[in-house]
């Protein structure tokens, strides 16, 4: 599919489709600024890819996924407004290769989920479900139903960005003792943004808190965050509480740790598959308490979450500019269209150096080169920015990325045009490491519609930045590779795309290895490279 038309639209042109149920003032924000949207909701995805065709925008809270099969249908779509902070149903990278602006509204329900998660603390502690449960089966005895005292108590809050502060705050004053771990401020020593609130390792939290509650981000560093052994470490009467995401916990380790009273109670808003099948294993016991993803359910957050995605896509249909966009800088629509794909290289660009440093990524120096690339200067190094950070901060966006890189010390320069080594447009991008005295550079340009790698630190090739890369260095002669592909093919797993080289090493008889995989090798897996006498060193990336 083309990029969609990057002209900004009359009001009474626009096409606006409302997948899901929204708050009636959004219809009213829509209407006072001259649109007429369609409301479609409960469709499946074939059902969707045939709607969709003639939107230009489509508006979604969190059960519509607009997936890569509907971005790919959809003909004149050019943003997708999602009425929350997660983005999971949405497919941003197909979006981002179409041309299509993803925005959220990240601050509307702040409040709300915090204080849903001091309710399910208030709850667990004080078995408030199990004993109406009781009462309303016509047995009025309080047997069993011995609760626990909130004051005094060590809460350990995992993530301290919005909905974690409100969740800290509101629990000092239930004259609770707050600490919290958040790996972004501990990687930069920066103090607690909340007064009172200790900055702990994550090993301290759940080893000594009495009530553990999390407010991360699902990404691939956090899934399993609370797995078995971790989970074994906990203090014996701990009580979780999720109002994150699903998936932040290993619900098996939890349930053999319910069933042997190591913790005592649990309260989840969110599962690792929702909705739960029947016989879930977690349904229906007496110390575990289950909301249907409650999160942004009240009043106040469907009016702000409505009226602000209402505000955002009329805003960027008719002004062409991107507020809260996940996926593109505050950018002209028509801009957006001509540089998405080097949106998406940029993307990986970051993400691939900040994966290949030692140590914690400190500086990234931007070099556009050609004409379409310094049409955008002012926006492309913003996307290498969020690829380089999004793996280890969670909720980066093209809004935020600036301000996210001052907090954790990253640095990001812009160089004057370079050599563009015979392309048309070409960005090179250098990651240092503390002191500069460990770097890489890459460089990237598009070929037709996709991104490639042509160059990495002295070797120029040809690469596609996705998927599982595995790079080595290893001793240039031959079965080198043979003993590679031999162990990988044991692992039951294939390279798809390999390129080789010397680079400056040539006569120290060292070469560089760059294999695509088709999936990503275990531990074990590794191991068994990293022990061939012929490695030198390995990395695994992941794009």
């Amino acid at each position: 599919m083309a990029p969609p038309s990057t002209e900004l639209l009359d009001p009474s042109n626009a096409r606006i489709l409302i997948c899901d149920e929204l708050a009636p003032a959004a219809m009213e924000v829509f209407a006072q600024a001259g649109f007429t949207p369609d409301i479609a909701t409960g469709l499946s995805e074939d059902e969707l890819c045939l709607k969709i065709k003639g939107y230009h925008a489509a508006i979604v809270r969190s059960a519509t996924k607009i997936t890569a099969k509907v971005l790919r249908a959809a003909d004149e779509l050019r943003v997708v407004g999602r009425a929350g902070v997660g983005v999971d149903n949405v497919d941003c990278e197909v979006a981002t290769q179409e041309g299509i602006v993803v925005m959220n509204t990240p601050t509307g329900n702040t409040t709300t989920t915090g204080e849903l998660a001091v309710a399910l603390i208030c709850s667990l502690s004080r078995h408030i479900v199990r004993a109406d449960r009781r009462v309303q089966s016509g047995d009025w005895n309080k047997k069993g139903l011995l609760g626990s005292e909130l004051t005094g108590k060590r809460l350990g809050v995992i993530g301290l960005g919005r909905i974690g502060r409100v969740v800290a705050d509101r629990c000092m004053g239930l004259k609770m003792n707050v600490v919290a771990h958040d790996p972004y401020l501990e990687s930069t020593g920066k103090s607690s943004p909340v007064d009172g609130v200790e900055l702990v390792s994550l090993d301290e939290l759940v080893e000594s808190c009495d009530f553990i509650t999390l407010h991360v981000p699902l990404m691939d560093s956090t899934r399993n965050l609370l797995n078995a052994e971790r989970l074994g470490r906990t203090k014996p009467g701990v009580r979780i509480i999720n109002a994150a995401r699903g998936g932040l916990i290993d619900e098996a380790a939890l349930l053999e740790l319910l069933k042997s009273g190591h913790i005592a109670g649990a309260a989840l808003d969110v599962l690792a598959d929702e909705p739960p099948t029947k016989d879930h294993p977690l349904l229906g016991r007496d110390d575990v308490l289950i909301t249907p993803h409650l999160g942004a359910s009240s009043h106040e957050a469907q009016f702000n979450v409505a009226v602000d995605i209402a505000k955002q896509v009329g805003t960027f249909l008719s002004e062409g500019v991107a507020h809260n966009a996940i996926n593109a800088p505050a950018v002209s629509a028509k801009t957006l269209g001509r540089i998405a794909r080097y949106v998406t290289l940029g993307e990986k660009l970051g993400s691939f150096l900040a994966q290949r440093l030692e140590g914690p990524l400190r500086k990234l120096e931007v070099t556009l080169s050609g004409d379409l690339l310094n049409e955008a200067k002012e926006y492309l190094p913003l996307s290498i920015l969020v690829g380089a950070l999004r793996k280890s901060v969670g909720g980066v966006n093209y809004v935020n990325a600036n301000l996210v890189a001052r907090e954790h010390g990253v640095r990001l320069l812009e160089g004057a045009e370079g050599e563009s080594y015979a392309y048309q447009n070409l960005i090179k991008v250098r990651a240092s490491s503390q002191g500069g005295e460990h770097s890489h550079v890459a460089c990237g340009t598009v070929f037709g519609r996709v991104p490639r790698l042509v160059r990495v630190d002295d070797l120029h090739l040809d690469l596609e930045p996705s998927g599982t890369v595995l790079i080595t260095t290893h001793n240039d002669k031959p079965g080198v590779i043979g003993q590679l592909g031999s162990i990988l093919g044991n692992s039951g797993i294939n390279i798809r795309r390999m390129e080789l080289g010397t680079g400056k090493d040539a006569e120290s008889a060292r070469a560089s290895g760059f294999l695509c995989l088709d999936k990503t090798p275990d531990s074990a897996t590794l191991q068994a490279l990293r022990d061939l006498d012929t490695i030198e060193s390995l990395h695994v990336v992941e794009l």
